[in-house]
């Protein structure tokens, strides 16, 4: 019951994001109701997505886990530390400079990168959909970004290394509070030792 949840949230978390890269079909929508009004109903459609493949993803790890592998330790430690350069990748995305210069979508690339890290770390069946489906997403889009042509598009003016820093420290505040706050009270997994 749990899984099926999780994949309907997902669905309706990665169906508005997955039509962005087809921007012709996504111009229809925008034509006929408007920016505004196709915007919010993407963010509400993505935050209801979101919300179902939680409550999916609590629900399946409460009644219905299943194993798959087992990866070892050493593995979920590896996890932990792909997850700082991913956030900071992200973060990178809102304050870009050299690291945006570096790898165009910088923020594609911090998801791809937190996804393959939950996937290495996580060897049940529902991670693996969940994360997965993430990484997957995340490929086809980047894929797409290289097509995409936006004629009229404002170029994003690209800063320095002063933008790196500041990219560097919020993500790796984001990251340190996700691992003190979210991960063990929202998750239920602690990451730190002892």
């Amino acid at each position: 019951m749990g899984l099926a949840v999780l994949v309907i949230g997902l669905a309706l978390f990665l169906a508005p994001h997955t039509l962005t890269a087809f921007r012709q079909s996504r111009q229809v929508y925008v034509d006929r109701f408007g920016l505004g009004t196709y915007k919010a109903v993407y963010s509400v459609v993505s935050l209801i997505g979101v919300l179902v493949a939680g409550y999916g993803f609590g629900l399946y790890r409460a009644t219905g886990w299943i194993d798959v592998w087992y990866p070892p330790v050493w593995l979920r430690h590896l996890s932990v530390l792909l997850v700082w350069p991913a956030i900071v990748f992200m973060a990178a995305a809102y304050s870009p400079g050299r690291i945006k210069t570096a790898l165009k979508h910088p923020f594609m690339v911090g998801v791809k990168l937190w996804a393959l890290a939950h996937l290495l770390a996580n060897g049940d069946l529902g991670s693996i959909v969940l994360f997965g489906a993430i990484l997957a997403w995340a490929v086809f889009d980047r894929i797409s970004l290289k097509r995409r042509t936006d004629p009229g598009s404002p170029a994003i003016p690209v800063g320095g290394a002063q933008n790196d820093v500041i990219a560097v420290a919020v993500g790796t505040v984001a990251y340190i509070l996700l691992a003190l706050y979210f991960h063990p009270y929202v998750v239920g997994v602690d990451l730190l030792p002892g």
